[in-house]
């Protein structure tokens, strides 16, 4: 009876999930006609042709692409049961750790973890960083859930699980006493504006109402930031293009005002977990929609 060596199997991954030959070999540490030997041994086992070059790049096969799929789901419970393993204790007295998109809105976070705030045994970490970073924590096993606002647009994880946890309008806020209707009218034509920067699905849509309107506005600010977006409409007596949820202990004690809310323009908050075998048992309590 044939059996499979995993070492070899894990070279072929690593040139697999890196496409190169040369950088793999430096990432693992051993020659290139080391690590090129132990995945032709691989392919003389199992009878088949994973790779074929073509120039200097190593392209999959068919065979290798399927090989590719177990790899990852082999390697990535690997990672998982070592984790479980040495953490030295039970997984339901182990910290929960939450990645967040570093933009997000500081009080989404806050209403997500409310779960976690009334529980006096649970103790949980949370990690601001990029969509990127946030994708590779989850591969890596370094958090237990992703927070991000930017849906996945990647279908080549098949481990990764996006769900919404929250779908909230959008809204044109500034500070209170301006003499304007909920309705757009000419009287938002003179108006500053703060506004989202960048690729930023609520710039987008905010860019269409104004081509549907014909506004071409002020604009005083730009951020990619959600907190500092709050700070520019709370200080600059602009008004600002955002969910209510951003600016909620503003619009309750009155300092800021909601005149209107865009047509049909919402944004949503998503969760990202990836296919575990063990997952903490905190986490169902968290990955409930936000209503």
């Amino acid at each position: 009876m044939s059996r499979l060596n995993y070492h070899h199997l894990y070279y072929f991954w690593q040139v697999a999930k890196q496409g190169n030959l040369t950088q793999a070999a430096q990432n693992l540490h051993i020659s290139q006609s080391a690590l090129s030997s132990q995945i032709k041994q691989l392919e003389q086992s199992l009878n088949v042709q994973l790779f074929e070059r073509k120039g200097r790049r190593l392209l999959l096969t068919e065979e290798g692409y399927h090989a590719l799929n177990y790899a990852d789901d082999i390697f990535h419970n690997g990672e998982e049961l070592e984790k479980l393993l040495t953490s030295g204790k039970g997984l339901a007295g182990s910290t929960i750790r939450i990645g967040m998109l570093s933009t997000i809105s500081r009080n989404f976070i806050e209403q997500f973890i409310q779960p976690l705030i009334k529980q006096s045994d649970c103790r949980y970490v949370l990690q601001s960083m990029s969509q990127t970073g946030l994708l590779e924590a989850l591969n890596e096993l370094q958090i237990d859930v992703a927070l991000t606002n930017t849906p996945l647009h990647d279908n080549s994880k098949p481990y990764w699980q996006s769900r919404v946890l929250a779908r909230q309008a959008v809204a044109i806020i500034g500070p209170p006493g301006l003499d304007l209707n909920e309705v757009f009218d000419e009287r938002y034509r003179g108006q500053r504006w703060v506004l989202p920067y960048g690729e930023n699905p609520l710039r987008a849509a905010f860019n269409s109402f104004s081509a549907q309107y014909h506004l071409q506005p002020e604009i005083v600010a730009e951020s990619d930031d959600m907190a500092m977006l709050r700070l520019l409409t709370r200080d600059t007596g602009a008004l600002a293009v955002m969910p209510e949820v951003v600016v909620k202990d503003e619009l309750d004690n009155g300092t800021l005002k909601r005149y209107m809310l865009l047509p049909d323009v919402y944004e949503s908050f998503y969760s990202v977990t990836v296919k575990r075998k063990v997952v903490h048992p905190k986490l169902d309590s968290l990955l409930r929609p936000l209503l």
